[in-house]
Formats: C-alpha cells, sequence, structure tokens
C-alpha cells in the first residue's frame, strides 16, 4: 500500500513537480490548493489544471481538494479522511515586494495557515512534515557561499520573516514533541519547468520573479524587463543569484522524505546549486535557449532586495545523497519549452 503524502499547495509551481516526484517514487499524493498560485482546469472537475495536466502524463488519478488551511473545520475534515504517513507543506503567499506593501496580510495568512496545519497534525498523530523554507531566512549575506550555520533571522521583508518564524514554530514544536520528525528546505531560486513542456510557472498577474518575467518577454507577453538596480558590488552591478532546476529541487523533497524515516528530528538543509549568476546573466542565458532577444530597462533598487545569495549545498549532499543535475543551459531551455508551449500559461489549453 502506497504511502500517503499530503501536499499543501500542490497546484502551484513548486509543489505541481514535486507531486510528480511523488507519484514516480511511488508515494500516493493527496492535493490541496486554494488557487491563490495555481489556475482551474475550466471543466466541471473543479481540479487544478497543472494536477489534471500530470494526471494525462502519468496516466493516473490523483486526489484534490480545493481547500484554504485557514479553514480550519475543512482541514479536520481530510484528516479525518486519510491517515498521513507525512505532509509536505508549500502553501502560502511567496512574492518579496508584495510581503513589502502587504505585510500583515502576510503574517496572518503565512503564520495561520501553519499553525492550523501543525496543530492538525498534531492532534491527527501525523508528525512527520517537510516545510518549504526559503533563503531569504538568511537576509543580507554575511558570506558566502550561505551554508546551514549562517545568521537566520535578519530578514529584509516581511515574506522571508514568515518563513523563519514557521522554521522556528517547527523547531519549538520537534522539542518538545519528540515523535515530530521535520526536514526545513532552504530553497534558493527555482526555475525551469518539466521537461514534457506540460507544467511549469505560471504567475498570477504580473510575475515577482526574475525568470518568468524574462520568458513572458521572450514570448512577447510583456514589452521588456525591469532590472531592479545595476549598481549592486557584483559582476556587472546586477543582482547575483543561485537558480536551481524546479525538477532538482522536487527531488530533495523525496530526498528530504526519505531522510524522516531516520527519526531525524528537526533538520536544515539549502536547496541550490552553488553557483551564483547575474541577472544580466540570466538574461543572455536566456537569449540563448530561445532565440529572441530580452528588451530590459535599468529601474531603482527594489526595497527587500539585496546584492548576492548562493548556496553551500554540500550539507544535503552528504545527509540526503542530494546534488543539482542540471545546468544553467538545461534550467532555460526547459523554461522556455514550457512557455512558449504555453504563451498565456494554464489558460490556453492543453499544448499539442
Amino acid at each position: 500500500m502506497a504511502e500517503k503524502v499530503l501536499v499543501t499547495g500542490g497546484a502551484g509551481y513548486i509543489g505541481s513537480h514535486c507531486v510528480v516526484e511523488l507519484i514516480e517514487a511511488g508515494y500516493q499524493p493527496v492535493v490541496v490548493d486554494n488557487y491563490s498560485n495555481a489556475v482551474r482546469d475550466g471543466g466541471e472537475g473543479n481540479v487544478a489544471e497543472s494536477i489534471r495536466r500530470i494526471e494525462k502524463l502519468l496516466n493516473t488519478s490523483i486526489e484534490f481538494h480545493e481547500l484554504d488551511l485557514l479553514d480550519r473545520p475543512a482541514l479536520e475534515k481530510l484528516f479525518k479522511q486519510h491517515s498521513f504517513s507525512a505532509v509536505m507543506h508549500f502553501a502560502g503567499l511567496k512574492a518579496v515586494g508584495e510581503s513589502v506593501e502587504q505585510p500583515l496580510r502576510y503574517y496572518r495568512v503565512n503564520l495561520t495557515a501553519s499553525m492550523n496545519l501543525m496543530e492538525v497534525m498534531q492532534a491527527h498523530k501525523v508528525h512527520n512534515l517537510v516545510f518549504s523554507s526559503s533563503a531569504t531566512v538568511y537576509g543580507d549575506p554575511q558570506c558566502l557561499p550561505i551554508d546551514e550555520q549562517h545568521p537566520v533571522g535578519a530578514c529584509t521583508n516581511p515574506y522571508g520573516k514568515t518563513k523563519y518564524f514557521i522554521e522556528e514554530m517547527i523547531k519549538d514544536h520537534c522539542k518538545s514533541e519528540k515523535d515530530w520528525n521535520a526536514v526545513l528546505l532552504r530553497y534558493f531560486n527555482p526555475i525551469g519547468a518539466h521537461a514534457s513542456g506540460q507544467i511549469g510557472e505560471d504567475p498570477q498577474g504580473i510575475p515577482n520573479n526574475l525568470m518568468p518575467y524574462v520568458a513572458q518577454v521572450a514570448v512577447e507577453r510583456r514589452p521588456f524587463l525591469n532590472v531592479f538596480g545595476n549598481d549592486y558590488e557584483t559582476v556587472d552591478g546586477t543582482g547575483v543569484r543561485d537558480y536551481i532546476h524546479v525538477v532538482d529541487l522536487a527531488k530533495g523533497h523525496i530526498a528530504a522524505l526519505k531522510k524522516l524515516k531516520d527519526n531525524c528530528g528537526c533538520q536544515v538543509y539549502n536547496l541550490g546549486t552553488g553557483k551564483g549568476y547575474s541577472v544580466l546573466q540570466m538574461v543572455k542565458a536566456m537569449e540563448k535557449a530561445s532565440g529572441k532577444e530580452i528588451k530590459y530597462k535599468i529601474a531603482p533598487r527594489r526595497e527587500g532586495d539585496i546584492a548576492s545569495c548562493y548556496a553551500d549545498p554540500r550539507l544535503a549532499e552528504k545527509e540526503l545523497g542530494w546534488t543539482a543535475a542540471f545546468d544553467l543551459e538545461r534550467m532555460c531551455e526547459d523554461l522556455w519549452r514550457w512557455q512558449s508551449m504555453n504563451p498565456t500559461g494554464f489558460t490556453n489549453g492543453v499544448p499539442s
């Protein structure tokens, strides 16, 4: 009997790719999502388009529920219906700039959702958790590359603070409840898409992250890219980040699930490549992958942004047996395949 894993926010970008990897690894995912970062399939089944495409891609069926983690009774009902071996927690608001503009909303949604989830897990004796955290918990790096011992908590934006606070809640709970096991995965910058071109990143509204915006410029959905700041102390003045293929990231979650079997307590791992690329380097890489010119304009720095951030991922290699397999060229090729096959995202039907 396959182990059931609850995937919160499982219809979103990272969550949907993790659903693919879960199924291929022999798990049975149960997916919940409130559509804040996902798209309905337009049919009568009320299933997210990303999940419907995965079903077709893998010739399987996936249990999906429209559910908001702020709805405690609905969450309780779901746990009564299932016996979960673990939870993968992706659900939450995720835009840095938006969090600066709407901090109270971010604190209310992200923190309350996570508390509801953990309390319901505790009540139903589900004690294994993989949490979708972020490198933003490190704040402005004191040294590079960033390893897991780097100080955390001096976050430069409310989004990062919510990830930090949730990490602290999980750590404290694992200390008080010795039968709990949690793996906190600090992502760097996921890009790319599934090789099939069937699922990928489909931001609702104006993209908050660099590469989906670049891809939308390449497909002529947007006229140009705003490059926020060209006066950082970096190779070309633009911000430097560690970009990781979303499929590599998803495989890291499967490795984390296996780690939970060791009664590991609470563990923290960076998921990144260990390499940093600037905004303009990423633009050039996408121009090569797409064969298109990426027009851009220099704009003022954004509040909450930092100059450089890239990972030391060696602990994940040592303890999880995980390393990032895909290089920058592959990331951009897969991103372009997704965007060119789905120029308006999930809203333009099934790609041919």
